[in-house]
């Protein structure tokens, strides 16, 4: 049998589709959601002060829906699309559209904290139905093999978390899409390093797939709502953007068998270091958030204004530096994780990764400095 390339084009394709259909349908989707009424208007913990329409996460799924699309008509991509049994692109679709029409009535209706955790684990469901879900866990110096029930809970969990953690971040103008672009470039890399890795096994294309629409899907997002925004992406979109990482995770490294040798150790601990670090700074809100609000007797999904981005804002960073100050903090951990999974010589990454940490704190500490 002949070697597979890897179809690095074929990605980029699908990935720059994805991110053209979305910036064409921002528009339609804006004008529609200033006559449907689905606005945010400013409130007390709200950094804008106009009305805005939401439902960004619409022109999002339109764009990975045509990305998939165009993958399906390319013949390498194809091969992702296992019909013999449950195709895992198929399933994402899935959850994707069902989770986005979530989010779109909760732009529109504000729907209560239970329902929107019922379409979030229902979502999970779909996920898990269509064969994605964790199998093994690392240990140390060894690896854990999940029961069927155990797989099923890790994998709604775990999706469930990004869902909420994506939702969380989403504060300031482009903040959301951004980290979501980071993300899903980061999966993206370490999951085509995964299929080299592997002998370009087609099987292993779902993920890189999957990463490669979303970043498309925030790139053709941004230019509409980068600061001063002219749409948000509201829950149907920071919810999708949660979903689609936890599923490109999962795909890439949730069913990795383990080896008799314990070789394949690193491959199986990576993706949890990756997935941890591409997730840092909303997870780390959102543990804060849930922290303050029930210390102080309140629900945790009480809304308040002490978000990671409205405390870079009340030390002197306008918006659009906050956003750009979170983006470097989240690819420096990233891109780093990454790079520490797929090269081989671990002291000039954590070198490198150490000295973009120093830039960030510095530039982060810039308007407390100038103020003393």
């Amino acid at each position: 049998m002949t070697e597979l390339v890897l179809p690095i084009r074929e990605y980029l394709l699908a990935g720059l589709t994805a991110a053209v259909v979305t910036f064409l349908l921002v528009g339609p989707v804006r004008l529609l959601a200033l006559k449907l009424g689905a606005v945010a208007w400013p409130r007390g913990r709200d950094v804008h002060t106009t009305p805005t329409p939401r439902w960004g996460g619409i022109a999002m799924l339109g764009g990975v829906l045509a990305g998939v699309g165009m993958a399906y008509q390319l013949p390498a991509l194809r091969l992702a699309f296992d019909w013999s049994n449950r195709p895992e692109v198929l399933g994402v679709v899935l959850a994707a559209m069902l989770l986005v029409g979530v989010g779109v009535l909760d732009d529109r209706y504000d729907l209560d904290a239970l329902t929107k955790f019922a379409g979030q684990t229902t979502a999970a469901g779909v996920l898990v139905l269509f064969g994605i879900q964790w199998t093994v866990i690392p240990g140390i110096g060894s690896t854990v093999s999940l029961g069927q029930e155990q797989g099923v809970v890790l994998t709604v969990l775990l999706t469930v978390a990004l869902v909420n953690a994506m939702n969380f971040v989403d504060g300031l103008d482009g903040l959301a899409a951004g980290i979501g672009l980071i993300a899903a470039g980061s999966i993206g890399l370490f999951s085509l390093g995964l299929v080299q890795q592997e002998g370009n096994d087609p099987s292993r294309y779902s993920p890189a797939l999957i990463a490669a629409v979303l970043a498309g899907a925030c790139v053709g997002f941004l230019p509409h709502n980068f600061n001063p925004a002219r749409i948000f992406m509201g829950d149907s979109g920071s919810m999708l953007i949660g979903l689609l990482l936890a599923a490109a995770t999962t795909s890439a490294s949730g069913r990795v068998p383990p080896s008799d040798d314990g070789s394949n150790l690193l491959a199986l601990f990576a993706p949890l270091i990756v997935l941890t670090a591409v997730v840092f700074v909303p997870l780390l809100d959102l543990l804060l958030a849930v922290v303050r609000r029930t210390r102080k007797g309140l629900s945790p999904f009480a809304p308040d204004k002490m978000h990671l981005h409205h405390r870079l804002l009340e030390i002197g960073h306008s918006q659009r530096r906050a956003v750009l100050l979170i983006y470097l903090w989240a690819a420096v951990l990233a891109f780093g994780a990454v790079a520490l999974a797929l090269i081989d010589d671990p002291f000039i990454v954590l070198w490198a990764v150490g000295i973009g940490l120093v830039v960030a704190v510095l530039a982060s500490a810039v308007p407390r400095v100038r103020a003393r």
